[in-house]
């Protein structure tokens, strides 16, 4: 195991040095004059970063060569060096393992498709919700992400496409979800602001559709409030795996503080001031929330509080090493999603990737560490 190297001390203690990627703009800007340069500057570093995916101010050679290094001492400190590249489903998966400076290890998973890609991003190292079948649960909690090294997951990935280091060859980084280590709503200042950046058009952020934006959720009602009244567009996916408070306080310990009611009450909140549906989440667990009474349930449930406002994403349990957990049959997920639909809510079984990668989220850091 990696010892890690204490950070410097002060308002950011335990996250890395403030990186160009946690400020807005205006405070590049404010920065830029600190440091006795030109505002305009910073738009010039924006282009680069938001516009081209360069985070090395060296390369940046619009900026005069006797500032360069100087910007970088200043905005751009080491964030993340990749540890892990792994492939699977011939190149058009891509699965990195990430490391900061102080050891803090983390993943994010790039996925490509005939329509669009994908990248799942982490927003904790590690997560504190302890969902038993969950690799990244069982790790526990090691730090919030900053907003940066959010970003920079972003960046990297955007850069992948457009230069065509995936299968495929040239493309476009098109959607960004925050499925990845940690629970988004429990580092909540930093997940927003990062939120902003990608959004953001150019030179403020990378310009990616909120609509394209995915924050999933274990269900921390009043934060899901909270994002409800931020005038976003992103869509919202609440980890629900059962229908009932008695399993799913196994399922998901959360539910011992925010139950069913309160996470449900939430969504209706989110979907009423946003327009926007809600994804349920359903890791389809063998023997344990695959019974068709709680399809049923599921259903109705859905179709009382939440109308047409819900999509539910039966997701086949992706087993990890020594688990006492396993995936349902295919039979069990057909029926299952049948009954569902029988209620009047859209049910559809999410296309999994790269199992034979240990995509799982969370199973290469528990392997690095």
């Amino acid at each position: 195991m990696t010892i890690p190297v204490p950070l410097a001390r002060g308002p950011r203690r335990g996250l890395p040095p403030t990186h160009f990627a946690d400020l807005t703009l205006s405070e590049v800007k404010n920065k830029m004059r600190e440091l006795g340069m030109p505002a305009f500057r910073a738009d010039q570093i924006a282009r680069h970063y938001y516009g081209r995916y360069e985070a090395d101010p060296l390369q940046m050679t619009d900026l005069p060569t006797g500032i360069r290094e100087a910007v970088k001492d200043a905005l751009f400190p080491q964030l993340l060096s990749p540890v892990r590249y792994i492939e699977a489903d011939g190149g058009a998966t891509q699965k990195t393992l990430w490391k900061s400076p102080d050891g803090t290890v983390l993943e994010s998973v790039l996925m490509r498709y005939s329509d669009r890609a994908t990248l799942c991003i982490s927003s904790q190292a590690g997560c504190a919700q302890a969902c038993p079948f969950c690799a990244t649960g069982q790790l526990g909690i090691q730090r919030q992400l900053s907003a940066a090294e959010i970003v920079e997951q972003v960046r990297v990935a955007a850069s992948t496409m457009e230069k065509g280091e995936m299968e495929g060859g040239p493309g476009r980084l098109s959607n960004v979800v925050f499925m990845g280590m940690g629970e988004p709503l429990a580092n909540y200042k930093r997940v927003l602001r990062a939120i902003r950046q990608i959004t953001a058009p150019i030179p403020q952020g990378f310009g990616i559709s909120q609509r394209h934006v995915t924050v999933s959720t274990v269900g921390v009602a009043p934060a899901i409030r909270r994002l409800a009244d931020e005038d976003l567009a992103v869509t919202l996916a609440i980890s629900l795996h059962c229908p009932d408070d008695e399993l799913r306080n196994t399922l998901v310990p959360a539910n011992n503080r925010w139950p069913l009611a309160d996470v449900i009450d939430a969504a209706k909140y989110y979907a009423d001031r946003t327009g926007r549906r809600i994804s349920i989440e359903y890791a389809f667990i063998r023997d344990v929330n695959d019974q068709l009474w709680r399809a049923d349930m599921l259903g109705q449930l859905l179709h009382r509080e939440l109308q047409q406002m819900a999509h539910v994403n039966l997701i086949p349990l992706n087993p990890t090493p020594g688990s006492e957990w396993d995936a349902s049959p295919r039979d069990r997920q057909d029926a299952f999603v049948q009954h569902v639909r029988a209620q009047g809510v859209t049910c559809t079984v999410r296309d999994t990737r790269g199992q034979d990668i240990a995509a799982a989220c969370g199973q290469l850091a528990a392997e690095e560490k």
